[in-house]
């Protein structure tokens, strides 16, 4: 008896990381002083001693049911890219400059080509955010995983001067609300998608002429990263006074999180397009709207707080950056909270 015949392919392990290295070399940066490999991951700092009150941002998440997709589809080059941009996207609203990234991922049999597809995403996003990819953990756990299945998960850390965090406390009555397009469902809410819809590859790999792609592909769309469209901004010298990731909890609960005690976010519907899988989703679950908007980001990744003499010049910005914004709303004076109209 050995550790393979117990499930566990140490062989396969090596493999694995030989397939990844060439797609995680293509994230360094010049502050990395490691290499793959090693038991931890060493990211100088030396380079930020010229802010006057440096402070590290973190963020950590997963991918969660979306990987159901993956499996049904044979498809792991995009979910590494969710991955990241869950953890890289809240940094970013804080107004940190991601660093580096660690990835963790959990399967039941260590397939060197599968690990190295995630991986590719994994890399793929930390070249999105500017982020290093240093270090990570692949474990390799039969009996508590099915052999075709994983789970991914992340964690990263970025750096912000502290005179620059993005906190809330100066938004203003009158402050304009830029949404940021969204690429689809992005990361969350795929435990209903997945009542909805029918799980099966046949289902999802049928094409739909309101989505224009196979609904698989309008699911698996990675999530946008907004990194380079914060740095645009702040590039510009507009100050973002708040900043919302529209994750799990739609706009009703990300929305509010971004705002001080007596103020209230104003949504317009109708001011940007919602995306053709929002409406597909709604109309065949008998999804009320109210539900969708408290679950799903709606179209809008990430919204942002600016003066209203400042948002012309943020949106250009934005679109310089390659991300779409739409002015949604305004702020004003009530109670903390958000209304959609």
């Amino acid at each position: 008896m050995d550790y393979k015949n117990a499930g566990v392919d140490i062989e396969a392990g090596y493999r694995s990381v030989e397939l990844m290295k060439k797609h995680v070399q293509q994230t360094m940066r010049k502050e990395v002083l490691t290499n793959l490999g090693g038991f931890s991951g060493a990211f100088s700092l030396e380079a930020f001693k010229g802010m006057e009150k440096p402070t590290l941002v973190s963020g950590t998440d997963g991918v969660g049911t979306k990987l159901k997709l993956a499996f049904l589809l044979d498809r792991h080059n995009t979910v590494g890219i969710d991955c990241v941009a869950m953890c890289v996207n809240d940094i970013a609203c804080a107004g940190g400059e991601p660093l580096f990234f660690l990835d963790y991922i959990a399967c039941g049999k260590n397939e060197p080509e599968k690990i190295a597809s995630i991986v590719s995403g994994v890399a793929e996003g930390c070249i999105q955010s500017g982020a290093a990819l240093i270090g990570g953990e692949t474990a390799e756990m039969p009996g508590f995983y099915p052999q075709d299945e994983y789970d991914l998960a992340g964690f990263a850390v970025g750096i912000v001067d502290e005179k620059d965090l993005i906190t809330g406390k100066n938004v203003k009555e009158g402050d304009v609300l830029i949404g940021m397009a969204s690429s689809g469902v992005h990361s969350n809410g795929f435990s209903l998608v997945r009542k909805v819809f029918e799980m099966t590859r046949k289902n999802l790999e049928c094409y739909h002429e309101g989505l224009g792609t196979t609904l698989g592909e309008a699911l698996l769309a990675p999530t946008k990263i907004y990194v380079k469209a914060l740095k645009s901004i702040k590039e510009k010298g507009i100050a973002v006074k708040a900043c919302s990731h529209i994750t799990g909890g739609g706009f009703y609960e990300n929305i509010p999180r971004m705002l001080p005690e007596g103020k209230r976010a104003l949504v317009e519907k109708g001011s940007y397009p919602v995306p053709p899988i929002f409406e597909m989703l709604q109309r065949e679950g008998s999804i009320a709207t109210e539900i969708m908007y408290n679950t799903y980001n709606m179209g809008i990744g990430m919204i942002l707080a600016v003066d209203a003499s400042d948002a012309d010049a943020a949106a250009e910005a934005i679109r310089t950056a390659g991300e779409r914004p739409y002015l949604i709303g305004r702020i004003e004076n009530g109670e903390r909270g958000v209304d959609i109209c």
